[in-house]
């Protein structure tokens, strides 16, 4: 895609589109805590629905377990709420059934990066044909607020009281390492990169990831004496440290003082469904 293409897909995203034609507009308002960062995410991916004019009926997107996973309940498409850390092995079964597809995973780094952490590296690994993308909160939100494998090491949790001992994962490496073929980094602070990331990544095929760093002011910003929600949406800017192409091991993140953000990795692989075609494929000849 063009940087013109792309800029004028960028404008149409902000300024000329009506994303209302892809809301469930009647299970409006929704559920989310009041400066909870989901909201932007979902403004920022159906304006580039429009910006784009993906085909309603050509755009499967699934969900998990947890305060992202609600967020299929608002889109109107074709949309599955799965089980807990289940989001990716319905994705790869739905990229394979449906190549004609737009197959979208919305999840949380709970349901993506714990109880789904094996599937997360193995959908990389193979470059099935899905958009990810990971809405980063450092807690579980829906459950009470308990430390996961985001959770950033010395803060406060339900389950931490005091400070959380244990590395946290970096992501975008993880799946870079792992084989993706597009990895970026925003936060609920850059809504217009955001839908930038959103248009390159739905023009391109495999396994694209995007971690969407979240402000939980109900747990994680309480607890950490963040402040208000807009207090902490201001702190995710001041700390966010834009660097695109840098090598994925080198995008550290700590919501408190450091994130690097970005569009880090673009590459291109076979994906899992082309190499899949060519075995049946073979196999008929035989």
């Amino acid at each position: 895609m063009s940087v013109g293409s792309l800029q004028s897909c960028v404008r149409r995203a902000l300024y000329e589109v009506d994303p209302k034609k892809y809301l469930r507009v009647e299970t409006l308002p929704h559920i989310w805590c009041a400066g909870c960062g989901n909201g932007i995410l979902l403004q920022c991916f159906v304006r580039t629905l429009a910006a784009c004019d993906i085909d309603p009926d050509k755009l499967i997107v699934i969900s998990g377990i947890g305060c992202a996973g609600r967020i299929t309940t608002y889109i109107d498409a074709c949309c599955v709420h799965t089980t807990h850390g289940r989001t990716l092995p319905f994705a790869t079964a739905v990229s394979l059934c449906r190549p004609d597809a737009h197959v979208v995973v919305i999840s949380g780094d709970g349901d993506l990066a714990a109880i789904g952490g094996n599937h997360l590296i193995h959908a990389a690994r193979r470059n099935v044909d899905v958009l990810v993308i990971c809405v980063n909160n450092f807690n579980y939100g829906m459950t009470g607020g308990q430390y996961g494998p985001t959770t950033p090491e010395g803060s406060h949790t339900k389950t931490t009281p005091y400070g959380t001992f244990e590395p946290p994962f970096n992501l975008v490496d993880l799946v870079a390492s792992a084989g993706a073929a597009f990895v970026a980094r925003w936060t609920a602070a850059h809504p217009v990169q955001m839908i930038q990331t959103l248009i390159r990544a739905f023009n391109k095929k495999g396994f694209r990831f995007i971690e969407y760093v979240s402000p939980c002011p109900e747990y994680f910003g309480r607890l950490n004496k963040m402040g208000k929600p807009q207090q902490m949406l201001r702190v995710l800017k001041q700390v966010s440290v834009v660097k695109h192409g840098v090598d994925p091991s080198e995008a550290t993140m700590n919501p408190f003082n450091r994130i690097v953000v970005g569009e880090f990795l673009e590459r291109t692989r076979p994906t899992f469904t082309d190499k899949l075609r060519k075995v049946v494929e073979r196999a008929r000849r035989r």
